[in-house]
């Protein structure tokens, strides 16, 4: 997600209690961070933060936690979420490896939400369903790992069905158009909104793991 420089958004991330920076220094004491013992659920490349936002809301007893690495974005996601949402936090970074920022079993669920779905065939390994980021997963998670997967990309979408089920997690809720489906409980992000509204299919489904 691409967005214009604001001029306030290097001293909303500085000042902003929701955001972390050196999420590193949190690994092992998000429980301390949060105050309690919920769960965490974690979703990388928050974007502006609705789908987080909404989702702690309607989740008081669930920790969430947005990792993104551009700054003006983060800044925008942590103004926008307000004073009302104890259980919401931001991680300004890049997750390349979630296992620098968690402990194995400190969450419990990642988000991956309508990620890049890098389409040349040379940049498949780039993709965050890709084989080698499932695994990574699988460890940062621990034995009870799952994963919310959304994209409006068909290609990304069966890609990405075939390397949940080579790394051996069990599929289910699987929807090749989620929003003329039966599922109840969907909280749309920003992307959604907008392919939604222009008629385009969402493919989505949850992951768990077996081991």
């Amino acid at each position: 997600m691409r967005v214009r420089k604001k001029p306030w958004a290097e001293q909303e991330v500085q000042e902003n209690s929701r955001v972390i920076q050196n999420a590193e220094e949190k690994k092992g004491h998000w429980a301390e961070f949060f105050g309690n013992h919920n769960p965490i659920y974690v979703e990388i490349g928050c974007g502006k933060g609705g789908f987080l936002t909404k989702s702690a809301a309607a989740e008081p007893d669930v920790n969430f936690i947005g990792i993104e690495r551009q700054l003006t974005v983060v800044a925008v996601a942590a103004r926008r979420a307000g004073e009302d949402a104890p259980n919401l936090a931001f991680v300004w970074s890049d997750a390349k490896k979630l296992s620098d920022f968690f402990e194995a079993g400190e969450f419990q669920r990642l988000y991956l939400n309508f990620c890049d779905p890098w389409p040349k065939k040379r940049t498949y390994k780039r993709r965050l369903t890709y084989r080698e980021f499932l695994r990574g997963y699988r460890e940062a998670m621990g034995e009870n790992a799952e994963i919310f997967f959304k994209t409006d990309n068909r290609g990304l979408f069966e890609f990405s069905l075939n390397e949940f089920c080579a790394e051996d997690w069990k599929l289910s809720n699987i929807s090749l158009d989620l929003h003329n489906s039966d599922f109840t409980g969907n909280i749309m992000t920003e992307y959604e909104e907008k392919f939604s509204a222009k008629g385009m299919p969402i493919y989505r489904l949850e992951a768990r793991s077996r081991k």
